[in-house]
């Protein structure tokens, strides 16, 4: 039964079923073969996956998001953040990263925040004589912070399918998220000297005090957002309905940049996309309580523990089989299906769930960037029209960096796990 079932999921999986619809089918299967479960049991466990308070945060984050793209914000982001870079060498590609880490504390998302940001700065990269290519790849992987920095949806994800705090780990990705962002910075300088991309003027002081007025806005809502967690005003959930509040009264009063045929077309796209993730979770419920019910997990743990003693090199085991999941699938997809799996292993051995939560969300955000299912990769080669091949090649240096971020996130808890514990 277990062989027919995982079998028949990779079949789907490879044959490019949507991932929804593989988990759904290959559990139905299964549970056509099981004995005791009977078939009606598939829309309850359904309905019990989705049937979560915090699972409401969602749609409301991707809404927000949204609602903050559709108007002028990512250009005033762009703005205060060139104001600040700009002038160092390879400054607008540090601009794209700086942007790209406040728009991820607004969207929530990776392909939002690559979206955003490159289809303004990767003409102007290419305008300042940037290779196309290194334009495109530098903000493929700068929009990976996009589910790094909270809020994040992945980390959402995360909480509901591992029982884990939401607020301890949006916290937690404050710090790796920094570190990401350092690193990409000190790439772009490098490489920049290396290849003669010059800085923009530098910015007088009153121009960046204007620069930072005119997204004082934009850069507010996070600080309300994660602020009115942490200080207990309210809940994620709630905060995410916060969030598309503030994002309504800043664009249609204060900016004045959207429009109503504009919020016709944002409350489609965002129902379009909350229905999917809440499609692939429902899918994940009923495949999570299929693979428990057999002891799935149990036989995992007997496995790995029968030659794996050491958490550290459980870990290093894990962020392999993140590196190649993330390669296939996309990262909300990926966190349903391997947190039933590789969960309970990991708290037995030691790892703090919410230090374990940042290594798959980080290892995820890598798989935005590696082909051959990039998302992030797509959303660039759509905007500069140039082939994935063409941008991973200069993105491999790139995705290098990440790979030792991720170590060091791995490796050195206190980076994800420092900040929770100040809260408790």
């Amino acid at each position: 039964m277990l062989i027919a079932f995982f079998i028949s999921l990779f079949v789907l999986m490879f044959l490019g079923v949507p991932i929804a619809i593989s988990l759904g089918l290959s559990t139905v299967l299964g549970i056509t073969m099981h004995e005791v479960i009977p078939l009606e049991t598939v829309p309850q466990r359904i309905f019990v996956s989705l049937n979560s308070f915090p699972l409401m945060a969602i749609p409301f984050f991707i809404l927000a998001g949204n609602l903050m793209g559709a108007g002028s914000m990512s250009k005033r982001l762009v703005n205060f953040a060139s104001s600040l870079v700009g002038h160092f060498t390879g400054g607008l590609a540090m601009v794209a990263i700086v942007t790209s880490m406040f728009f991820a504390a607004i969207s929530g998302s990776g392909a939002a925040t690559t979206a955003a940001i490159g289809s303004i700065l990767i003409p102007a990269m290419v305008a300042r004589g940037y290779k196309i290519e290194y334009a495109a790849a530098n903000q493929a992987v700068a929009g990976a912070l996009g589910i790094i920095i909270p809020p994040s949806v992945a980390m959402i994800l995360y909480g509901v399918a591992a029982e884990v705090s939401i607020s301890d780990l949006f916290i937690a990705g404050i710090l790796p998220g920094f570190l990401i962002t350092i690193s990409l910075l000190i790439s772009a300088f490098f490489i920049a000297k290396k290849n003669g991309y010059q800085g923009t003027e530098k910015q007088p002081f009153p121009s960046i005090v204007k620069a930072f007025f005119e997204a004082f806005f934009a850069i507010l809502m996070p600080v309300i957002v994660l602020g009115g967690i942490y200080s207990g005003f309210f809940t994620p959930t709630e905060a995410s309905v916060v969030a598309v509040v503030y994002a309504l009264v800043v664009g249609l009063f204060i900016y004045r940049d959207i429009t109503i045929p504009q919020l016709a077309v944002v409350f489609k796209d965002s129902a379009i996309s909350s229905s999917i993730i809440m499609l692939v979770i429902g899918a994940a419920g009923l495949f999570g309580f299929f693979i428990g019910i057999n002891s799935v997990p149990d036989m995992i743990y007997d496995t790995i523990s029968s030659f794996i003693t050491n958490k550290y090199v459980f870990l290093l085991v894990v962020n392999i089989i993140l590196f190649f999941t993330g390669m296939f699938l996309e990262g909300g997809a990926a966190i349903l299906i391997l947190v039933p799996l590789l969960f309970g292993t990991a708290t037995n051995l030691g790892v703090d769930p919410v230090h374990f939560g940042v290594i798959m969300v980080v290892n995820l955000a890598l798989g935005l960037v590696t082909p051959p299912v990039g998302i992030d990769l797509f959303v660039v080669s759509q905007l500069t029209n140039l082939s994935i091949v063409r941008i991973a090649r200069y993105a491999i240096p790139l995705i290098l960096i990440l790979v030792l971020d991720i170590l060091i996130i791995t490796y050195f808890p206190p980076l994800s796990t420092w900040l929770p514990s100040l809260l408790k």
